[in-house]
């Protein structure tokens, strides 16, 4: 398997004439955790959704595992995890019995072993005594417990995530950062996006910036930094000074209230 396990080139995804995400290259390394950051309608979900197979590309490709999504659907899927933003679960079944319907998707071999991972994993994530009971009756924060679990299941080489902590608790945001960190160790890549500027900037080793479809900045805190003329500042400074969203009229205003 090649030390990049994702490689985007060039793409471009189209609805009719509007061009949601435009000629968008980067890859990922194996073990890196990788923050995709935009503001809204930027074209993080759709980048997302293209890598995953989700959706076509209206041109460029996405290689999993050096595996091509469009052409090797299968291959690379199985290289793959993914949380959406809003996961679907199954109301009328147990957390287990959920994550166990995944596993089978996965075509994950010897039952034993993974009946195994299911607990582990239920244990991993403080879930092990909500289990057995419907998802019904589960929180937000649970059911993306158990979406970020079933993504787990089938030990994936890179784990896709849109806005993993946005329905957790602090506690539960604090243990998903730690074990994101426990699978980089694990040569396991993380793709999240958030609007988290504080996660990105504290668990992130490398940010990608996408502002009206297009990568506006990719590197490091330090050489996103080197990328802007907000020197030394945070990701946040950084952020807001890259996509724009700070105006002349805004930062006077602030500048006023600061006096």
């Amino acid at each position: 398997m090649p030390e990049a396990i994702l490689r985007v080139e060039n793409l471009s995804k189209n609805y009719g004439k509007f061009a949601a995400v435009k000629e968008v290259s980067f890859e990922l390394k194996k073990g890196e955790v990788f923050g995709f950051l935009g503001p809204n309608g930027a074209g993080k979900t759709t980048t997302i959704k293209v890598c995953t197979g989700l959706l076509k590309p209206t041109e460029g490709r996405v290689l999993i595992g050096g595996f091509d999504i469009v052409k090797q659907p299968v291959e690379a899927k199985a290289l793959l995890g993914y949380v959406p933003d809003n996961p679907f679960l199954y109301d009328k079944l147990t957390g287990r019995e959920f994550v166990r319907f995944v596993a089978n998707l996965y075509n994950v071999q010897n039952p034993n072993l993974h009946e195994q991972r299911i607990q582990e994993l239920f244990d991993s994530f403080e879930m092990s005594d909500k289990i057995d009971e419907l998802i019904q009756s589960y929180s937000r924060g649970m059911r993306q417990k158990v979406a970020l679990i079933s993504a787990l299941i089938h030990n994936p080489q890179i784990l896709f995530a849109d806005e993993p902590t946005a329905n957790l608790d602090p506690r539960s945001a604090r243990l998903t950062k730690d074990i994101f960190r426990a699978l980089t160790r694990q040569g396991v890549s993380v793709f999240m996006s958030t609007h988290i500027m504080e996660i990105a900037e504290r668990l992130c080793d490398r940010i990608g910036i996408i502002h009206h479809g297009e990568l506006v900045a990719l590197g490091t805190l330090s050489e996103l930094n080197q990328q802007t003329a907000v020197k030394g500042s945070t990701l946040e400074d950084i952020f807001l000074e890259l996509t724009g969203d700070f105006d002349i009229d805004t930062r006077k205003l602030l500048e006023e209230l600061g006096s």
